[in-house]
């Protein structure tokens, strides 16, 4: 980065003016009124990092072009922002200035970020997800509602033994969903008493569902002195069986992003009493919400976590906890402007002994990709595919895509690799 650009980045800096920390809880509680705190001791470090920061954006757009983050970066649109936005949109693009090589390079740090620095964010949102026009996120779980329906059965039921899947590999199935509750700040901007309070408000739900025959199962607390909480070795066994999740004060994004600060305190997970609906507390969202399932059947993981949702936020509202948060253009609010939209991740294991004979996926990725599903190893991308073939199949797609359409792509992908499983010679 050439000295001219790095003394723009000083001057704009010291032009914004930053605000001493002291009238910063003010300013903070006329502007986000419905945020009940602000990490003013964080923020102020932010406005002393503010010239650094800016100067490693120059640097990230150097560094790394794909960086989003960067390659949108407008020094004039920051410099127009009051102080305290100022401040805002630091803390949203910190972790990517301090990671350059960051493919996104940035997360939201109060639920109304997305519509108040709509400018920003909506260039960056639109090269990510790869939408042109206007952006207008519409949720609809009914399938008579999908883009895609073409070809689904008449009665709905989406039974995987009709398009090939044989009688003895029911499949394992999967789906996630990120959601954040709209009267906190997102985990990048909690405060550790923030987390504690939030994770309280969700012991209060959790403790509705453990009474209900439908649910039951128990909450896992890795806050020390918390009623649920755990010992160490537990924790361990939990994370092993794929039930907690990992310590995120390892991860270097999810750290400058303040994402894993004050690990563990408010974070844990809440467990039915069948281990097939999980809540994870405190990870990149406030609730990551997931069921899972080994069935033939499609709906049946997908109305399992439809209901509740429902259910997990009726009971916010009911006990005053708020709603979760929604963006009026890019649908249900999420950390990373990647999860945007449905916030949805919905994946099965299927066996592709032929399509895989070569030990790689690269058959049923060219074969997966034409519909928007993606195909991965069993841990996750860059992972390998399992020894009898088996591979992970999900639709890519999260925002400007209704859910019904995600469980249609998922069915129709499913039918056209059985289909192209069973073509390959042996």
């Amino acid at each position: 980065m050439g000295n001219c650009s790095s003394n723009k980045t000083m001057e704009a800096a010291k032009a914004g003016g930053m605000p001493d920390p002291s009238a910063l809880a003010a300013q903070a509680a006329a502007a986000v009124p419905n945020v009940p705190s602000i990490d003013v001791k964080a923020m102020a470090e932010l406005a002393k990092a503010a010239p650094s920061i800016l100067a490693k954006i120059e640097a990230a757009k150097h560094l790394n072009p794909d960086n989003l983050m960067a390659k949108y970066w407008d020094l004039g649109y920051f410099t127009s922002q009051n102080q305290l936005k100022q401040l805002g949109l630091l803390q949203i693009v910190r972790s990517g200035a301090e990671n350059p090589d960051s493919g996104m390079g940035m997360y939201a740090m109060q639920p109304t970020d997305y519509d108040d620095f709509k400018k920003y964010f909506d260039e960056c949102i639109k090269a990510y997800h790869k939408i042109s026009g206007e952006v207008k996120h519409v949720s609809s779980w009914e399938l008579k509602d999908a883009e895609d329906a073409e070809g689904i059965p008449a009665d709905g039921k989406l039974d995987v033994r009709n398009i090939g899947i044989p009688d003895d590999q029911p499949l394992s199935m999967r789906v996630r969903v990120g959601r954040n509750l709209s009267t906190f700040p997102l985990p990048g901007a909690m405060t550790q008493d923030d987390r504690v309070k939030m994770e309280q408000k969700m012991i209060g739900v959790f403790e509705e569902l453990i009474k209900d025959h439908n649910y039951g199962g128990t909450y896992h607390s890795l806050t020390p002195g918390n009623k649920y909480s755990i010992d160490d070795n537990k924790y361990n066994e939990l994370v092993k069986a794929h039930i907690m999740f990992k310590d995120m004060s390892a991860d270097h994004y999810l750290m400058s992003a303040g994402i894993a600060k004050h690990w563990p305190h408010g974070r844990g997970c809440y467990v039915a009493e069948d281990k097939g609906f999980i809540v994870w507390v405190g990870e990149e969202d406030h609730l990551r919400i997931m069921c899972m399932k080994t069935s033939f059947i499609l709906n049946d993981v997908f109305d399992r976590l439809r209901a509740a949702l429902d259910r997990v936020e009726k009971l916010l509202v009911e006990s005053k906890v708020g709603e979760f948060a929604r963006s009026p253009s890019y649908g249900y609010v999420t950390s990373c402007p990647t999860n945007l939209g449905t916030g949805m991740r919905a994946s099965v294991h299927v066996k592709l002994p032929k399509l895989t004979a070569d030990g790689t996926d690269k058959k049923a990725k060219a074969v997966a990709k034409p519909l928007g599903l993606s195909v991965r190893g069993l841990g996750g991308e860059h992972t390998p595919i399992g020894e009898d073939g088996t591979v992970d199949i999900s639709p890519s797609a999260r925002l400007m895509i209704k859910e019904a359409t995600i469980i249609c792509k998922l069915y129709k992908g499913l039918q056209l690799l059985r289909e192209e499983e069973a073509k390959v010679e042996e």
